[in-house]
């Protein structure tokens, strides 16, 4: 296993871990497939996100408001892409929906949606963006609330402050959610090093985003390097590992996990790049073009300009000069031609193909149940090829 261990305390086995807490409320059974998971991790982020609710309204009723804009943005749009593949580890390590185990694995796996709350609401402030999944983002929203009642003081900062605080909490309440899994001690004691190093990793690859979009770069290894860690890690790869861990798998099968969700999560990332070009805003809920206005130093840009640059010097001048800058029609059209002519897009749908078939024979040779192999084989293939 490639992650150290913490330092380890000596305790009983069988027993498990008590909080002060009352167990997070559910709603139905757990998961019988993959297909289930978003439906069931929303039904428990629900419960949680009242019983906090609860914890704040004692502070202050007036920041109690807030939280229903947390649980807004957290539970009204995404696909549970995270708590899927952690469901998806527990079940190709033999976890089973019916063992003791099963409802606090669950609690885990869905703990990463605040995560990606957190990642999420972040992102949208650093990137300055109006809309996420077809609505105002949330310092947005929060600023204009601001505005609409009157309040005093500037309401874009008082939208970006309320944000960031609001990250915090999610990434807070996601540690408290794991806390209180009614876990067996070995089990938590073995998915923690993963947890630590997931949170670490998004973190992390964030701010190596930001400073190879500052720094101008324009290196394809740069752009894999963002993608491995910002996004493959804490969306695939780490969630696999987490929800093996949780079902007790030897360090064998979490590293062969973790391979599989290191492409398959690049492979993710790959097509959400070229989403943020091409993508429909009815389906994607953002603008068009806004990765290519926003300048993001993406791998299919990396990987156009070094080819222009070879093929087509006037397009790489005309592509430097125009990405990262507001664009009219005629000027994203043209921007995405050359994407299309010098071969980036080829080139990237190339790459999504060949991680996901690596990923995949992997897969298909790894000592699993037959029927969470299948399940995951679907999953993969239906978040490498998704328009949305």
């Amino acid at each position: 296993m490639t992650i150290d261990s913490p330092n380890s305390v000596v305790h009983d086995h069988n027993q498990v871990q008590q909080t002060h807490r009352d167990p997070v409320p559910t709603s139905g059974p757990t998961p019988r497939s993959l297909a289930e998971v978003p439906a069931a991790a929303k039904a428990l982020l629900h419960g949680y996100f009242l019983r906090r609710r609860a914890d704040v309204a004692q502070i202050s009723p007036q920041t109690a408001e807030l939280i229903d804009q947390l649980e807004t943005f957290t539970l009204g749009g995404g696909k549970r892409v995270r708590p899927t593949f952690a469901w998806a580890g527990f079940r190709c390590a033999g976890g089973d929906r019916t063992s003791v185990i099963a409802d606090p694995a669950l609690q885990v796996c869905s703990a990463l949606e605040l995560i990606q709350a957190c990642a999420l609401i972040h992102d949208d402030v650093i990137d300055r963006s109006d809309t996420r999944r077809g609505n105002p983002t949330v310092h947005r929203s929060i600023g204009a609330t601001h505005g609409q009642r009157q309040w005093s003081g500037d309401g874009d900062h008082f939208g970006v402050s309320t944000a960031v605080l609001l990250g915090d909490l999610a990434l807070c309440w996601a540690d408290d959610m794991v806390a209180e899994a009614a876990l067996p001690v070995e089990r938590s004691v073995a998915m923690r090093p993963i947890w630590s190093a997931m949170r670490t990793e998004v973190l992390v690859g964030q701010l190596l985003d930001i400073t190879v979009e500052a720094s101008g770069s324009e290196s394809v290894e740069d752009a894999f390097q963002v993608m491995r860690f910002k996004t493959a890690a804490y969306t695939v790869s780490r969630p696999l590992q987490l929800g093996a861990a949780l079902a007790g798998a030897d360090d064998q099968v979490i590293d062969m996990l973790g391979a599989i969700g290191d492409g398959l999560g690049i492979a993710f990332q790959l097509r959400d790049d070229l989403l943020g070009a091409f993508g429909d805003p009815a389906k994607t809920g953002k603008p068009s073009g806004d990765d290519l206005v926003a300048g993001k130093r993406t791998a299919l840009l990396a990987l156009a300009l070094k080819s222009a640059d070879e093929s087509d010097p006037a397009a790489a001048q005309f592509l430097r000069q125009t990405i990262g800058h507001p664009m009219n029609d005629d000027e994203l059209t043209r921007v995405r031609a050359i994407l299309h002519e010098v071969g980036a897009v080829r080139a990237v749908e190339d790459d999504i193909d060949r991680l996901v078939e690596e990923s995949l024979a992997t897969l298909a040779q790894a000592p699993f149940d037959a029927a969470a192999r299948t399940d995951l084989t679907a999953t993969a293939t239906a978040i490498a090829g998704r328009q949305a």
